[in-house]
């Protein structure tokens, strides 16, 4: 067992704003499993810059969060399922097909916000993560998403004409 975050063991060199390890810029969330084995956790103390409403917290900073963080999670689960480390190769990857949050409550600024995902259904190229978001206990928002496994450099050169 590593205290290391599966974003740093999989991709140390990430330069995705929210997840990123090497993104000077970035908000650098850190995912783990939790101690069964069963969800991913990570846990964010946003800052004052990320205030929508007074003493709430964006929401588009939210829907960040749960992004970055239902990825990591699809991507932990498609590596657990292969019963690969998460340094082998090839890496696995995953991007958003879908990104569904509904907002239950304001969140308050000041308080770490705690994230809990896991893959509902089967792990597939496609893969459903429902993913909670909670501020001092209390769960604020919900993710319930889908995600695609892809080989990423593929994509980039897609999506510049190449």
């Amino acid at each position: 067992m590593t205290d290391l975050s599966l974003q740093d063991q999989a991709a140390p060199d990430g330069v995705c704003y929210g997840c990123g390890s090497s993104n000077p810029h970035g908000l650098h969330l850190k995912s783990h499993w939790d101690a069964e084995q069963a969800h991913v956790i990570s846990e964010y103390q946003p800052d004052a810059r990320y205030c929508g409403w007074p003493e709430l917290v964006y929401g588009g900073l939210i829907a960040m969060l749960v992004d970055c963080h239902s990825n990591w999670t699809a991507m932990a689960f498609h590596y657990r399922a292969e019963q690969r480390g998460l340094e082998s190769l090839p890496r696995i990857e995953c991007v958003t097909g879908h990104l569904g949050i509904r907002f239950i409550k304001p969140t308050p600024m000041g308080v770490p916000l705690q994230l809990r995902a896991w893959v509902e259904g089967e792990v597939a190229r496609k893969s459903r993560v429902i993913c909670e978001l909670y501020a001092g206990g209390v769960m604020t928002a919900c993710g319930d998403s889908t995600f695609v496994r892809v080989e990423a450099a593929a994509l980039g050169a897609q999506a510049h004409g190449r």
